[in-house]
């Protein structure tokens, strides 16, 4: 705990800034600790969601499950999922309706709504960086871009969509560094699902993300995919699905979970 105690402290301090209204991408927030995307839906849709997310772990690789109505995790002591993230989308039929800072009422209004936290790639960009690899969006001040791709993740129930991947530029001499690294943290993504060729993954212009901001690629860099945690709002979006509050695209939920917890 010693060790940690400084990360902590600041996890806890940006979720307490979050609460007060401040909005920003997360990346590069409290290093060394856990990130987590989410996804909160009406029960009727809760078990597809927990069957989808099992058929695509690398997509969606669970880390908690909050039960019908709560809003506190395990992940983090005294933490309200429904006001500590900077910035949530709300989805209506499937269509994005707005976003705001504060879903508090929104779980008023929707008592049952079930949550699920799921790993974010933010999480091995620390140890990235300890070993010498620029994290191109955090350098240069701006969210990762992420791209919705051609490949259909398996469907569950009345659940489908495709995957969504975030796009890092790495030398071409470090990626087998990047992959080794990302690899060793399946709990939140693991090893990239493709790399270079971005019509490979039916990418046509990475100057135009899907989500997130475009990023600079260097002669000598190759773009990097891994699996993404927007891909159950791509599942939202496919399935028309009534009802559900999510994360805005880089805008995390930052735990009390040291990454090395989830390193194998």
């Amino acid at each position: 705990m010693p060790e940690t105690y400084p990360q902590i402290s600041a996890a806890r301090a940006a979720r307490a800034s979050y609460r007060q209204g401040t909005v920003m991408p997360t990346a590069g927030v409290a290093p060394g600790m856990t990130q987590a995307n989410m996804i909160a839906l009406p029960p009727d849709y809760a078990w597809d969601f927990l069957l989808y997310a099992q058929r695509n772990p690398k997509a969606c690789p669970v880390l908690d499950v909050i039960e019908s109505g709560r809003t506190e995790t395990p992940l983090a002591a005294g933490a309200d999922i429904s006001r500590d993230i900077p910035l949530y989308r709300v989805w209506r039929n499937g269509r994005l309706a707005e976003e705001i800072t504060d879903a508090s009422a929104l779980w008023q209004q929707h008592p049952d709504l079930v949550t699920f936290l799921i790993g974010c790639s933010f999480t091995f960009e620390t140890p990235l960086a300890e070993a010498g690899i620029d994290i191109r969006h955090i350098s240069a001040g701006c969210n990762v871009p992420m791209y919705l791709t051609r490949r259909e993740c398996r469907p569950a129930g009345k659940l489908r969509g495709r995957l969504v991947v975030s796009m890092r530029p790495i030398p071409a001499d470090r990626v087998a560094d990047a992959v080794a690294i990302s690899g060793r943290y399946p709990s939140v993504h693991g090893a990239p699902v493709h790399i270079g060729d971005p019509a490979g993954l039916g990418i046509t212009d990475l100057r135009h993300p899907d989500f997130g901001d475009a990023v600079e690629i260097r002669p000598g860099e190759i773009p990097v995919f891994w699996a993404c945690g927007v891909t159950p709002q791509a599942a939202v979006m496919a399935s028309q699905v009534p009802f559900a509050v999510s994360h805005a695209p880089g805008h995390m939920f930052i735990t009390d979970i040291a990454d090395s917890t989830f390193h194998i």
